[in-house]
């Protein structure tokens, strides 16, 4: 593995310096940590971290490699990967590659030999932060104005960025309902676990309208993860709000919404979303059904969260996290929507919410009768 020495300066100015490897040049945005202790592979492919550069809080990541099967894209999305100790052997039979060489394949640098826990300390204290790593450039006052020039996470529609360029159908055998699933950055994970309920998928550009879902006659809507600030993408609120709408109008329609999904079908139904400080990144969140009085270990990744004081008397929590008190699912009391702020497809993460899938088609058979 190559030894190139690199620097991260924030946007507070605090420098960490450290040495590259993955790609070699210089690279940009917010600074977000994950506390999982695996799964590297899926966050690094998962949509919702466009703009951001990941700190790994587990010291050592990549001993395991890279397996063909388990990404959640068709490429890299964050900017940059911070880790204590990038290893320099891996070992698992599936593996196909180590961490340095995807990285170096899809051009995304890698920052490895800093104080991780350090880092994580200041996120918490003061917040996700923009920042820029580079082996290019060292001078410290430098970095930082080129931090203070990135846009910040607020405002930013990244939804669009991150969609299918077309529409496209998975087939299923056997299938016994039809999905319209909007890709604001969706996981394979989550189209996989769909397909496994017994669900055709017809995969919908993030503008997809109102005309084009109902056009596909669907017995549900699924509204995806994806990154950015969900108050950004008016289109999405706009024709979710009609889907909804038409479910009061016409026929029933259940519609299902994870991560963005869920604070997209939050806004659209009267509530609003605020940025988080830090936001929830790990595989090992404790969240309480309030239904069930139970506690689900949950996967999460999102920097944004519904307010709570903003939910309409219509609509009801029906989760809640247990680290800060913030909403992490939502049920309207009169149509057939619901959905959930964490990551039931668990990828990587544990599966104590798969439970949600079947939600979704009791929903879909209720209404077919």
């Amino acid at each position: 593995m190559q030894r190139t020495p690199a620097t991260l300066v924030l946007e507070n100015g605090s420098v960490y310096r450290g040495t590259a490897f993955g790609h070699i040049g210089e690279a940009a945005g917010e600074v977000v940590f994950n506390t999982s202790h695996t799964g590297y592979q899926e966050i690094l492919t998962d949509p919702s971290y466009a703009g951001q550069m990941v700190v790994m809080t587990y010291p050592l990541i990549g001993n395991y490699g890279i397996t063909p099967n388990d990404n959640e894209s068709s490429k890299i999305w964050a900017s940059a990967f911070i880790v204590r100790e990038a290893s320099n052997i891996y070992s698992n039979h599936e593996a196909s590659g180590s961490l340095d060489d995807a990285l170096k394949n899809a051009g995304v640098m890698g920052l490895a030999g800093i104080d991780t826990r350090k880092l994580v300390r200041e996120i918490r204290q003061m917040g996700a932060m923009r920042g820029v790593i580079s082996t290019v450039d060292q001078d410290e006052a430098s970095l930082k104005a080129k931090a203070l020039s990135i846009p910040e996470m607020s405002g930013q529609d990244l939804a669009g960025t991150v969609t299918t360029e077309k529409n496209y159908t998975l087939e299923t055998p056997g299938a016994r309902y039809h999905v319209a699933a909007f890709d604001y950055g969706i996981k394979t994970n989550i189209l996989r676990l769909l397909q496994n309920a017994g669900c055709r998928v017809t995969v919908l550009r993030a503008k997809a309208t109102t005309e084009e879902v109902l056009a596909l006659n669907p017995d549900g809507v699924f509204l995806s993860n994806g990154p950015g600030d969900p108050a950004a993408v008016e289109y999405a609120i706009r024709t979710i709000r009609e889907l909804a709408e038409y479910s009061r109008t016409s026929r029933p329609l259940p519609i299902f919404g994870i991560c963005l999904g869920h604070q997209l079908l939050s806004l659209a139904l009267g509530a609003t979303t605020y940025k988080l400080k830090f936001g929830h990144h790990g595989s090992n969140h404790p969240v309480k059904n309030m239904q069930s009085k139970r506690i689900e270990i949950t996967s999460q990744n999102h920097g944004f969260a519904v307010s709570m004081d903003s939910l309409p008397d219509t609509v009801e929590m029906t989760h809640l996290n247990l680290y800060d008190q913030t909403v992490e699912g939502i049920r309207h009391s009169e149509l057939p929507c619901f959905s959930v702020q964490y990551h039931p497809e668990a990828a990587p993460g544990p599966h104590d919410s798969h439970y949600l899938f079947d939600e979704f088609t009791a929903m879909m058979d209720r209404a077919k009768n």
